[in-house]
């Protein structure tokens, strides 16, 4: 796992919700687990602090790192399309919660195509918020996502945005342009994975294996958000193999919760 990756996870999933901040000791510990060293850790900080997703600050005398407002909001939709389903396990509309769909497609047209490296580096922006390629140069979306323009304005490329009303081939196009049969698959083997990594996590696990495990269970998973846009049920195949992985996903990572988070809590208050 990498440091960065790792971070990521760990800011997502326990320390957005204690304050959105940790001294550095604090981290060093609880990447220590994952097979993460303090030189790594210190370096992924560094390189995130330049980006524009942690900030340092002092906490009770220790130097600490805290999420940005931007990383805020970016965690926040992240959490918000990681745990998918309800209580019940009935899940929302779509995969990702998407039961808002305003009935049409979001295009972007770009004015001029960037050269390859800009090219990948845009595509990874836009498959986070669920946006894929019609080719180089268009992309399409299921909502009029703000974050769009923000992306478009950094990297500094100019694209003209259309609203198109689908018609009665929308699942077929839905089918094709987000490769729903590879993505189905996809899910299918995340889910032999995934039930081989929470069976070594039994009732005598230590809180550090759980949050090892649950870690590692929720690094998998997060990867989907490159993958998966979200898709409104009435767009997806039935029995859908990601309403299955997701249903998976929230019982073993809530059922790993508990332990997860004293392992986060102890390396918090240690001094």
């Amino acid at each position: 796992m990498h440091a960065r990756s790792a971070l990521f996870d760990l800011y997502g999933d326990h320390l957005r919700a204690r304050g959105a901040r940790a001294p550095v000791a604090a981290l060093v510990r609880l990447l220590a687990p994952l097979g993460v060293h303090p030189p790594a850790v210190r370096t992924a900080v560094s390189r995130m602090v330049r980006q524009g997703w942690l900030e340092p600050v002092r906490i009770d005398g220790q130097p600490g790192y805290a999420l940005t407002s931007r990383a805020r909001r970016r965690l926040d939709d992240a959490a918000a399309r990681i745990y998918r389903t309800s209580p019940d396990g009935s899940g929302p509309a779509g995969t990702n919660g998407s039961s808002g769909w305003d009935q049409h497609w979001h295009l972007g047209i770009l004015r001029e195509v960037p050269n390859a490296r800009r090219r990948d580096q845009l595509a990874s922006q836009l498959a986070f918020l669920g946006w894929a390629p019609l080719s180089d140069g268009a992309w399409v979306g299921l909502r009029n996502d703000a974050e769009v323009d923000q992306i478009l304005g950094v990297e500094g490329i100019a694209a003209d945005r259309f609203r198109a009303p689908v018609d009665a081939g929308a699942v077929e196009f839905a089918r094709r342009v987000w490769k729903l049969d590879e993505l189905g698959a996809s899910y299918d083997a995340w889910l032999i994975e995934a039930k081989a990594l929470v069976e070594s996590a039994g009732d005598d696990t230590t809180d550090e294996q759980a949050f090892a495990v649950r870690s590692e269970l929720v690094h998998e998973w997060r990867k989907f958000l490159f993958l998966d846009p979200g898709l409104p049920g009435e767009l997806l195949p039935d029995d859908w193999a990601g309403t299955r992985a997701a249903a998976y996903f929230d019982f073993h990572a809530e059922r790993l919760g508990p332990a997860a988070g004293r392992f986060v809590d102890d390396c918090l208050t240690l001094h």
